[in-house]
């Protein structure tokens, strides 16, 4: 099979960025399939940079190893919870920050994935000779604006930026600006992976599901589906515009500019969560126990290869995805 030349967007969603984890480590044992750009948010972002870095160090599997360090350096050990604690310390949490701020709660700003991203990856080799293009979102506190980063600006803080839980963390300052977690203004941004990148073949990784199977009805279904559309509006957003440009363009065919032929050229590619991981409550997003971040990896991996089995001839061919269809 010929060649397959593929962008990415990555979802953000805390730990269940693992389910995405598992996701790449199935695309990248396809030899046929090479990368163009890769936009992230949050976890997503943090995937995205992990696999570029690794791809930088060895190629295809550099990525599966590096992705793989990051997510079991990340897991708290067994040994340091033998009582279990960890199970519930997610909820905990969660109710503690409803009344107290990261500025009370951590004000020396102590965030444990600062040191494990300074130490995994060689950002100055990055900035200098990175693989993929690549685009980082994050949220500017003040005005709302969506910021994005690329590969040739990227350091520890603007990952730790993009992935900044205004809950958990203080807002990371970068030349002036405030951030918070990119998920508030697009979860993952699709536009300059189009515009800015050469692939026809966007392939979309969500973690959030589309839908719900039923209307939310309990007061914690309610609370759930609430906090996910506030990830979900901006991207959802994004995708009607993109969806009625693309109708527009297909009606017009003699529009001839480069964004309505980049439009028609487009071959969209969705890929979201399974059932289960769509049932989970949002706490289990600061789950770092290795039963469960293994469990969403395997899943993730099994995920990625059914996808493939019934898509992987429309790589390169056609869209598996009506965008009209599932986003107008």
């Amino acid at each position: 099979m010929s060649e397959v030349k593929l962008s990415l967007a990555l979802q953000g969603g805390g730990a269940h960025g693992a389910f995405t984890w598992g996701m790449l480590d199935r695309l990248l044992q396809e030899d046929d399939i090479r990368l163009d750009g890769i936009s992230g948010t949050s976890a997503g972002a943090m995937n995205a940079v992990m696999l570029t870095a690794g791809w930088q160090q060895g190629g295809a599997a550099g990525a599966r190893a590096l992705l793989s360090e990051f997510w079991h350096r990340l897991m708290l050990p067994d040994s340091f919870d033998p009582a279990g604690w960890s199970r519930h310390w997610p909820t905990w949490w969660s109710g503690v920050t409803r009344h107290l701020s990261p500025y009370d709660l951590n004000p020396f700003d102590i965030n444990p994935l600062r040191d494990l991203l300074s130490d995994l990856v060689d950002f100055d080799r990055l900035r200098r000779d990175a693989p993929f293009q690549l685009f980082i979102a994050a949220t500017e506190v003040e005005t709302g604006k969506l910021k994005l980063f690329s590969e040739h600006e990227l350091s520890t803080e603007h990952l730790l930026a993009s992935a900044c839980l205004p809950a958990l963390y203080q807002a990371v300052e970068i030349e002036g600006a405030h951030y918070w977690d990119g998920g508030f203004a697009g979860n993952p941004v699709v536009y300059p992976l189009l515009f800015d990148c050469k692939a026809r073949d966007l392939l979309l990784l969500l973690l959030h599901p589309q839908q719900p199977a039923a209307p939310p009805v309990s007061a914690q279904a309610i609370a759930d589906r609430v906090a996910e559309l506030g990830f979900q509006t901006t991207f959802i957003r994004e995708m009607r515009a993109l969806g009625a440009m693309h109708q527009r363009a297909r009606r017009s065919p003699w529009r001839l500019g480069r964004p309505e032929r980049r439009i028609r050229q487009m071959r969209l590619h969705v890929l979201g969560p399974d059932e289960g991981l769509s049932q989970l409550h949002r706490s289990s997003k600061l789950d770092v126990r290795p039963d469960f971040l293994l469990e969403l990896m395997q899943r993730g991996q099994a995920q990625m290869d059914h996808w493939l089995q019934q898509n992987r001839s429309a790589l390169g061919r056609s869209s598996s995805c009506d965008i009209e269809a599932e986003f107008l």
